[in-house]
C-alpha cells in the first residue's frame, strides 16, 4: 500500500478513538461514542470532498471503516487505560493533522483546485472533525481555543506548495511539511503559544 495510504487510515483510525474518547468522558452511551467517533474520522475529509464534488473516500474503500470501526473499539474497550495516556494520544493527534493536511492538499491538487483553495482544503481535512465533534459536545472548537492548531495546518500547506514550486520530491516534501505542522503543534503547546486576541 501507498505510504500516504496507510497514513491516512492510521490517521482516521486515531481520530474514531479521539472522538470516542470525548464522548465517554461526557458519559454518552456507546452508540453515541461509536457515531462521535466516526464524524469525528470523517467529517473533514469527507467536507473536502463535497467541496472537490468528488465521492468521500470511505464511502469506496471499506478500510476506512474497518480503520474507524476499531480504533472505536479500542476507545470503548480501553477509556480507563487510555485516560493515562493523553499526551500521547495528543502526540498522535498531533501527527494525525500533519499527515491529514498533506493529504488532504494533495487530493485537492489532483483535483485541480487551485493552490490556494487547496491550502484551505487541506487545513479543513485536518481539523473539520474536530470542529464536529467538539460542536457535538457542545464545547468550544480547539480551532477556536488560544491555541496554534489550524494555523499550524496551514503554515504546513503552505509550506508543500512552495517547495514544490522549487521542484522537490513529493514524498520528500510531504513529510518534510507534516513535519512542520507537528513541530508547530509541539510547540505551540509545550510554551502556551497562541495568536493574539482581537481587543486584547
Amino acid at each position: 500500500m501507498d505510504l500516504l495510504y496507510q497514513i491516512d487510515l492510521i490517521g482516521a483510525l486515531v481520530f474514531a478513538i479521539s472522538g470516542a474518547m470525548t464522548a465517554a468522558d461526557h458519559k454518552i452511551d456507546i452508540f453515541g461514542a461509536a457515531f462521535t467517533g466516526f464524524v469525528t474520522a470523517i467529517g473533514g475529509g469527507s467536507l473536502r470532498d463535497i467541496f472537490l464534488n468528488t465521492r468521500p473516500v470511505w464511502v469506496d474503500d471499506g478500510n476506512y471503516l474497518l480503520a474507524i470501526l476499531i480504533g472505536v473499539i479500542i476507545a470503548i474497550t480501553t477509556h480507563r487505560y487510555l485516560g493515562k495516556l493523553r499526551r500521547t494520544l495528543f502526540m498522535f493527534d498531533a501527527l494525525g493533522i500533519s499527515f491529514f493536511t498533506i493529504v488532504g492538499l494533495q487530493k485537492s491538487l489532483a483535483a485541480d483546485s487551485s493552490e490556494i483553495a487547496a491550502i484551505v482544503l487541506g487545513m479543513f481535512s485536518a481539523v473539520m472533525g474536530g470542529v464536529t465533534r467538539d460542536t457535538l459536545m457542545n464545547e468550544t472548537p480547539l480551532i477556536f481555543r488560544r491555541e496554534i492548531y489550524a494555523t499550524a495546518c496551514l503554515s504546513g500547506a503552505i509550506s508543500f506548495i512552495v517547495l514544490s514550486s522549487f521542484g522537490m520530491d513529493d514524498n520528500l516534501n510531504a513529510f518534510l511539511s507534516a513535519s512542520l505542522i507537528f513541530i508547530i503543534r509541539i510547540i505551540s503547546v509545550r510554551y502556551k503559544l497562541s495568536l493574539p486576541i482581537i481587543g486584547g
